[in-house]
């Protein structure tokens, strides 16, 4: 998303436009099996912004464990955006520490990375292992917009913020969705969208080319994590570049516990399910219908919640939907970015969700201000 407002405090909460931000949340969910009905307060943990002025926070991960300059519970979110505010090149990592409140710059990746086609700008993909390597995708552009896109790629990160490789390849064109993953220790098994296949500038046709890809790792002792299989288990999503936003694709991914993949497909409109997604040898295609329309409106991040539901923040409206997958039901609904600069109300201003490890709430960012927002 395009980051409209900045705020001018580097990695804290002290000025006044965020304490302006504060969002009043006002439920709209049923039942009293709903997380959200659990969910009533709203507030501002930490600005995004690094010292070297990278805006529009994306990705949002949750540290498994106390690795290099990581604590466990820690909360690292990227940069799309740089300083100029121009999509496509932002180039770090930063991390929040809840346990003292402290906000540091993790990783500031180079924009001209080798192996990584096209440069960097770090999307919507990132997990952190128990192994403490971090792995956070690229789609890249040098002039903020996708007439200049490279091809990207995955890049490897270790436990300090240093890179110590990368993944690219022909299954790989621009990293963009949430990754979901089974971690083993020493293997690993990585769920990305791929959103930039034929993919051009602003104002062409949707591409029904983008892709869901597993990748299998081994992670040796005391080195980087190596590739060890590729295979594309869903195809055929919908993804078009976009003049405000960059471009729309397959962009929230999450693993259930029986194995089935849930995928929000935005411009589609619906939550889809891949399942046995560890273990096909094939592509599903788009998968099977979970969930459309509705509540949803462009669905993007989305993160499982402890009951097993779905919360599935929205692109076009402020509000996070919470869908149970067993039913497709939609239970409801809640606003929390009520932003009214914005029509409707806080579009265009979420992206990054995740369950809180202690079970109740979850992060998210707000990415017209470039803050994270805890939710309980």
């Amino acid at each position: 998303m395009m980051a409209y407002k900045t705020c001018s405090t580097l990695l804290t909460v002290s000025c006044l436009a965020l304490a302006a931000a504060t969002p009043v949340a006002q439920a709209q969910t049923a039942g009293s099996g709903a997380y959200l009905a659990t969910v009533h307060k709203h507030h501002l943990v930490t600005s995004t912004v690094p010292v070297n002025g990278d805006q529009n926070p994306y990705a949002m991960v949750v540290a498994p464990v106390t690795a290099g300059a990581v604590q466990k519970d820690d909360l690292l979110v990227d940069n799309f955006n740089n300083r100029a505010n121009l999509q496509g090149t932002g180039s770090t990592v930063i991390d929040y520490r809840p346990s003292t409140g402290q906000t540091s710059t993790f990783a500031t990746i180079p924009h001209n990375l080798p192996g990584c086609p096209g440069g960097v700008g770090l999307s919507t993909a990132m997990v952190m292992l128990k192994s403490g390597w971090v792995i956070v995708g690229s789609a890249p552009s040098t002039d903020g917009t996708t007439k200049t896109l490279g091809a990207g790629c995955l890049i490897v990160l270790d436990s300090t913020g240093k890179v110590a490789g990368t993944v690219a390849g022909p299954e790989i064109a621009d990293p963009w969705g949430n990754m979901a993953w089974i971690d083993n220790g020493d293997t690993a098994t990585l769920f990305v969208s791929n959103a930039g296949f034929g993919i051009g500038a602003p104002g062409q046709p949707v591409q029904n080319t983008a892709t869901v890809l597993r990748l299998g790792l081994s992670i040796p002792a005391g080195k980087p994590p190596q590739v060890t299989s590729k295979t594309v288990i869903g195809s055929g999503f919908s993804a078009q570049a976009d003049a405000g936003v960059f471009l729309i694709g397959p962009t929230g991914l999450t693993l259930g516990k029986d194995g089935t993949l849930y995928v929000s497909d935005a411009i589609g409109n619906r939550i889809v399910a891949i399942p046995d997604a560890a273990t096909r040898t094939d592509s599903a295609g788009t998968g099977t219908l979970v969930s459309k329309d509705g509540l949803l409106n462009r669905p993007l991040a989305m993160d499982m919640a402890p009951n097993g539901h779905l919360l599935v923040v929205n692109g076009l409206n402020g509000q996070v939907v919470e869908i149970d997958p067993a039913t497709g039901k939609q239970l409801g609904a809640q606003w929390i970015d009520a932003d009214e600069a914005q029509t409707p109300p806080g579009s265009g201003d979420l992206f990054g969700i995740v369950v809180n490890p202690t079970g109740k709430g979850f992060y998210y960012v707000e990415d017209d201000m470039n803050t994270v927002v805890q939710a309980q």
